[in-house]
């Protein structure tokens, strides 16, 4: 099972970042070509990140390399560095459909890359809400990483506390990954100092319903997969689920009573994903 709880951007033109990620207990890490790097810097970062990627010195972390888009002119050796490494997957910014995604699926092709290395599209403009359920549902994809700065600004909406504007376009991001089965990620918190307030969105992202969190800062990291991961009292709930629902079947019924609740067979397959995380937690530990 892939765990995602905590994604770190890492620029890729600061070659001591990209070191210290290595010991960084993130479950993955972005690479960033684009926004944290500067144009006279493409070039090298666009090496740094490959090297890294190939290097094998980051565990068993997801690597992935964010890219420039197919538009600029940095876009497609972008692309065919990343397939030279095979990365976990390429991160394609302001995607505004799935013709989007498909002209960067062509691009790692042509660059022959493996089939591995899948596509996180970038949920950031208007057009990503509104083409959510097909660009979830190309072939290629395998995650949605949320843009909330691009996408507020987009949306001419203000960043305040909360995202109480924000959560009708997060949740319609949600529902489109799930109905695909792919992974979905909340975007980053800007204020490193406002550790409440990052706190606050972490429960927020998680209730509703993202897989994990995109991050700016190694601070961030702990708290963060704190969040998505089950407590000692749900994992042993969960058990307590699972052992009640079977001995429950064993006798013929089909529903139980845990805790004073009634047990469904939906809630057994909460639990069972409760366990499921949790071990992939366990094993990467």
């Amino acid at each position: 099972m892939l765990v995602l709880r905590s994604v770190l951007y890492m620029p890729a033109a600061n070659q001591r970042a990209i070191e210290k990620a290595k010991s960084l207990p993130t479950d993955a890490i972005i690479f960033d070509l684009e926004d944290a790097v500067a144009p006279d810097a493409k070039e090298a970062a666009r090496s740094r990140a490959a090297a890294a990627v190939a290097s094998g010195d980051y565990g068993d972390r997801v690597l992935t390399i964010r890219c420039n888009g197919l538009s600029t002119q940095w876009g497609g050796g972008d692309l065919a560095a990343a397939a030279g490494v095979a990365p976990h997957a390429v991160v394609v910014p302001k995607v505004d459909n799935a013709d989007q995604v498909d002209r960067v699926a062509q691009a790692l092709a042509a660059s022959d890359a493996p089939d591995s290395t899948s596509i996180w599209a970038m949920i950031e403009t208007p057009g990503a809400l509104l083409n959510a359920p097909s660009i979830a549902n190309h072939p290629r994809c395998s995650a949605f990483v949320l843009g909330t700065n691009d996408l507020a600004k987009e949306l001419r909406a203000p960043l305040v506390p909360g995202r109480h504007n924000l959560v009708p376009h997060l949740a319609r991001s949600v529902a489109a990954a799930r109905a695909a089965g792919i992974v979905v990620l909340d975007g980053v918190f800007n204020d490193i100092a406002d550790l409440d307030g990052f706190a606050a969105e972490c429960r927020q992202g998680f209730e509703l319903g993202f897989d994990g969190k995109t991050l700016i800062h190694p601070k961030q990291i702990e708290y963060c997969n704190s969040v998505w991961s089950p407590s000692e009292s749900e994992i042993e709930h969960a058990k307590k689920v699972i052992s009640a629902f079977a001995a429950a079947e064993a006798e013929g019924a089909g529903v139980v009573t845990v805790d004073g609740r009634m047990v469904e067979n939906l809630h057994v397959e909460n639990a069972r994903r409760v366990l499921a995380v949790n071990a992939a937690i366990l094993q990467r530990s």
